[in-house]
């Protein structure tokens, strides 16, 4: 046990076991912890409590507040055992996602991931009970010194009745000073942000605590439960290669300098490519201000061509997390972790000149994005922070395969089955087919740009036909935006499950 992480004297008789700290936890508790996709969450107290509900004749749930995602020690392992009454702002776990969509399962509210720490001071999720935070070190003051992200843990810090700290030695030490931790004021006090430049630090390197609100500390070297990136196909390197062409053309006329402006980019494996794709060109000196640090943006960071990284969360691959510990000290001069309230802040993204790319299940001939619902209905992770960035960014831009299911289904249709980000925030769609640019255009030209440029040519005949019959029913002043209401949403059931088309 390497007490010698536990820098605050009087914190060292709080040491206790992971089973003590799930004893405290009572049925109906509301419980913040840190963790964000799927990095920096405990794990040795979730499965300690998972293991409690599993051996208990009484029904025990909690509702879990997390940044993001989290790993499977959490998330699924409480899932498992019916132990989550609530979730929220955003997950990924498969066991999850299939009590969510249950109507008798877990209460999920899909949140922006900038709302959610500011929301949870105003109370507007009831009281916490405990934050659950995983650290690398505590500091002589009490300060909680967080592992591979900050997420909502200051927050879950600052309003939790109670603290229990996972001190984690899979964890290197050397993580302290890579973090800016910054918690706004709340109205009627609130003060401006004070980024001015990507580069700005704010904050401190660890959480404030006081000592005496934490009740129990417990270690585990239980790693981080990466996940592997799938690797580059034909079709992430054309939407790479497209997109590039693109801020090739924007630079050349004279909206984007060189360097272009700071990046912002979404989770998995086509946010990913994304970056791959700008590794190979020739755009050097630029800036990443996004959520989550992967693969390629640390292959930008190798490269010199990212001269500063920022996020909440390192969530790169098992290979990529063993060579970021062992240049911890080199690549730290250019990382930085940030509470998401600040990375995600519209405040921060809107006065910096954020490029914002994130990914889409569909989008429809009008630029409306469907980022989280299957078929209208069936959520499968949740918004995220792609509207804290659409919405405020300089150029806001979404990308998506034209065709998903290999083939069976197109990701251009006439109408979302859900909408997440409206035409009114969708600047550039991207697929592997082309570039849809939507800035100054009306929905008329808007649907000819998306249709000619993004979709599959096996679907652009069907979707073209469309069209051209909606804009034939609602001639003669009968619409601005054409639709056939009830061709537009059946086109979303031209397929039977198994993904063939219906006759």
């Amino acid at each position: 046990m390497e007490t010698n992480r536990i820098r605050c004297p009087q914190l060292l008789e709080k040491i206790i076991s992971a089973e003590a700290a799930a004893q405290m936890i009572e049925h109906g508790h509301i419980i913040g912890v840190s963790g964000f996709s799927p990095s920096g969450y405990p794990k040795a107290i979730p499965l300690a409590l998972a293991e409690r509900i599993k051996k208990s004749n009484s029904p025990l749930q909690v509702d879990i507040l997390a940044g993001a995602s989290t790993g499977d020690e959490l998330d699924k392992a409480l899932a498992e055992v019916n132990g989550i009454r609530r979730r929220m702002p955003y997950q990924t776990c498969t066991v999850c996602r299939k009590s969510l969509n249950t109507p008798d399962g877990i209460a999920y509210q899909d949140q922006h991931l900038s709302l959610s720490p500011q929301n949870t001071r105003y109370g507007f999720y009831g009281d916490i009970d405990f934050a659950i935070i995983e650290a690398c070190a505590i500091t002589e003051e009490g300060g909680i010194v967080p592992t591979t992200s900050l997420g909502n843990s200051p927050t879950y810090v600052q309003v939790a009745k109670k603290v229990l700290v996972e001190i984690n030695t899979s964890q290197p030490v050397e993580l302290e000073g890579i973090h800016d931790v910054y918690v706004p004021l709340d109205p009627p006090n609130r003060q401006p942000i004070p980024i001015l430049k990507a580069t700005d630090r704010i904050g401190t390197t660890y959480i404030p605590c006081d000592p005496e609100k934490i009740i129990g500390i417990v270690f585990t070297d239980i790693p981080d439960n990466v996940r592997p990136l799938a690797p580059l196909d034909d079709t992430s390197r054309a939407m790479a290669k497209n997109l590039i062409d693109f801020f090739h053309s924007e630079v050349a006329a004279g909206r984007l300098p060189k360097n272009l402006l700071p990046l912002q980019s979404g989770i998995g494996n086509v946010a990913n490519a994304v970056l791959a794709g700008l590794l190979e060109s020739d755009f050097t000196d630029l800036e990443f201000y996004s959520e989550v640090i992967q693969d390629a943006a640390l292959d930008m960071v190798e490269a010199g061509k990212f001269t500063l990284c920022s996020g909440t969360a390192l969530t790169p691959s098992a290979e990529w997390l063993k060579k970021f510990y062992a240049n911890l000290p080199e690549l730290k001069k250019t990382i930085m972790l940030r509470p998401q309230e600040i990375s995600n802040h519209p405040e921060v993204v809107r006065r910096l000149g954020i490029i914002a790319m994130n990914t889409a299940i569909e989008a429809d001939i009008y630029g409306n994005i469907n980022s989280t619902h299957v078929m209208g209905t069936r959520m499968m992770n949740g918004i995220g922070g792609s509207g804290d960035y659409a919405r405020n960014a300089y150029l806001t831009i979404f990308l998506t395969a034209s065709t998903a299911k290999d083939g069976a289904i197109s990701s251009i249709v006439p109408m979302c089955s859900h909408v997440d980000h409206t035409e009114h925030d969708v600047d550039i769609i991207v697929t592997e087919q082309g570039v849809a640019d939507l800035r100054n255009k009306c929905p008329r030209e808007r649907a000819l740009e998306i249709i000619n440029n993004c979709s599959h040519p096996d679907y652009r005949p069907m979707l073209l036909d469309y069209y051209e019959r909606a804009l034939a029913a609602t001639a003669g002043g009968k619409g601005h935006t054409p639709h056939i209401l009830s061709e537009a949403l059946s086109w979303h059931t031209r397929f039977t499950e198994n993904g063939t088309m219906k006759k």
